[in-house]
C-alpha cells in the first residue's frame, strides 16, 4: 500500500492522516529523519511556519526533505506548509526548504478572525472543493514551471511544480478529500 507522511512538529496531523486514508493510502505521523526512507510521499501541515522551520532545523529535517524532495518524492505543503517549501518569502531574508519556485507571503488574509471558507474551483478535480482558510499564506508570484491551479478573488492560492503540490487552505479541516486523492495520484504516477 502507498504509504504518505505526516509531519507531526505541528498542526493538523490526524486530520491529514484521516484525509490519507479516505483517499486509500496508508498514513504515517513522521517525527523522525528515519521515517522518510519508508514514505512514497509526504504532507507538510498548517501551524506556524517559523516555529516549523526552527522545528524542521533542530530535528534535521530541512537535508532530509531537500533529499527526499531531490529523489522525486511528492511533497504537499498546507498553509504554513506552502511557506515552508516556497523558494522565497516577502519581508524574510532566508526561507526555509526552498524547493518549490514561488514567492508567498504570510498572514496575507489578515488575522484569525479574518478567517472564512469558500468553494474553490480547483483544476485537475470536477467539482468545486470546500476551502478552509486560516491566517492563510497567498502565492504571490510564480516561476516558470509552475502551474496555478486555484485562485480566489483574483490571487493564487494552489499550485503545483512537478511532484510539489501547495495550497495556502487547509483541505483537512472537511469532509472532502479530493485534494488528498489528487496528490495520492501524484504520489502513484511518482512510483510508476
Amino acid at each position: 500500500m502507498t504509504k504518505i507522511g505526516v509531519l507531526a512538529l505541528q498542526g493538523a496531523v490526524a486530520e491529514h492522516i484521516r484525509g490519507i486514508e479516505k483517499a486509500g493510502a496508508e498514513g504515517v505521523v513522521v517525527k523522525r529523519t528515519e521515517q522518510l526512507a519508508d514514505l512514497d510521499g509526504i504532507i507538510l501541515p498548517g501551524g506556524e511556519s517559523t516555529t516549523i522551520g526552527k522545528l524542521m532545523r533542530t530535528y534535521g529535517f530541512i537535508d532530509a526533505l531537500r533529499e527526499f524532495s531531490a529523489a522525486g518524492k511528492p511533497i504537499f505543503g498546507t498553509c504554513a506548509g506552502l511557506i515552508v517549501i516556497a523558494k522565497e518569502i516577502t519581508g524574510q531574508p532566508e526561507a526555509h526548504l526552498e524547493l518549490m519556485d514561488i514567492t508567498v507571503a504570510r498572514n496575507a488574509f489578515g488575522r484569525q478572525r479574518e478567517s472564512f471558507e469558500t468553494d474553490l474551483p480547483i483544476k485537475g478535480i470536477d467539482e468545486n472543493v470546500r476551502a478552509v482558510f486560516i491566517r492563510a499564506p497567498l502565492i504571490e508570484k510564480v516561476g516558470p514551471g509552475v502551474e496555478v491551479l486555484a485562485t480566489y478573488d483574483g490571487q493564487i492560492v494552489a499550485a503545483q511544480q512537478g511532484h510539489l503540490l501547495a495550497a495556502s487552505f487547509h483541505p483537512e479541516l472537511t469532509d472532502d478529500f479530493r485534494l488528498h486523492s489528487y496528490f495520492l495520484d501524484m504520489v502513484k504516477q511518482s512510483l510508476a
